[in-house]
């Protein structure tokens, strides 16, 4: 899987690394891996679902965090083969076929997907946010997993980073998919971590449903 530098996610966690959640880095810092990520259930999410998924949680979703910056993961259930609901995931130039928020994506002329390359998003009005530039750190069309970092603009999302990947699940001759998303991000002067996730876990879940409401319409017009 490609990623680019300066990446926040930690592909080698593990639940292994529960018990060294905190560790001192070269700066004094006090860090820690988002463990907690292998042991909450996401909301919408079977226990069953969820333990089939552990694995890949640990591989793609642990963050390696200082104080001052917060995490989630989060996830939706959707009606379709994992190939459907990637083909919209995938499109980092296309935000704006899912995501609730956003007013238009534009790229650079003769755009290329392939990492660091970046897109300029703008917002809504009526959110706390006008522009954002972002950054694709990683994207596998083999194993559907996309990742970006905001890297500038007119927000509060500071420092934030989202991996979000696609799985497909198949029991009893039913198959539908799960798409997990989670992200790190500061938690804003005078704001507490329950705040800063509450305002970015409301905007990722809305666009999850959403995702899931764009591909479900596209496969039944498929099945007819």
């Amino acid at each position: 899987m490609e990623k680019a530098d300066g990446g926040e996610l930690d592909g080698e966690a593990s639940a292994a690394s529960t018990e060294q959640q905190l560790q001192p880095n070269s700066n004094s810092e006090e860090t820690y891996l988002t463990t907690h990520h292998l042991s909450a259930l996401p909301s919408g999410l079977t226990q069953e679902e969820f333990d089939e998924l552990k694995d890949l949680v640990a591989e793609f979703h642990i963050y390696k965090l200082t104080r001052g910056r917060c995490s989630s993961l989060l996830a939706q259930r959707v009606q379709a083969p994992s190939e459907a609901v990637w083909s919209i995931v995938r499109r980092f130039d296309q935000p704006q076929s899912y995501k609730h928020f956003i007013k238009s994506c534009t790229v650079s002329e003769g755009f290329t997907m392939k990492l660091g390359c970046t897109r300029e998003v703008n917002v809504i009005s009526g959110l706390p946010a006008d522009t954002s530039t972002e950054r694709l750190d990683i994207h596998d069309d083999e194993r559907h997993v996309i990742g970006f970092s905001i890297i500038g603009g007119e927000h509060r999302l500071r420092n934030y980073r989202s991996v979000t990947s696609v799985h497909q699940l198949e029991r009893d001759g039913q198959i539908w998919s799960v798409v997990l998303e989670s992200y790190a991000v500061d938690v804003p002067p005078g704001n507490t971590e329950e705040d800063a996730r509450l305002f970015a876990d409301t905007v990722v879940r809305l666009n999850l449903q959403k995702l899931a409401s764009v591909v479900e319409g596209m496969n039944r017009a498929g099945n007819r």
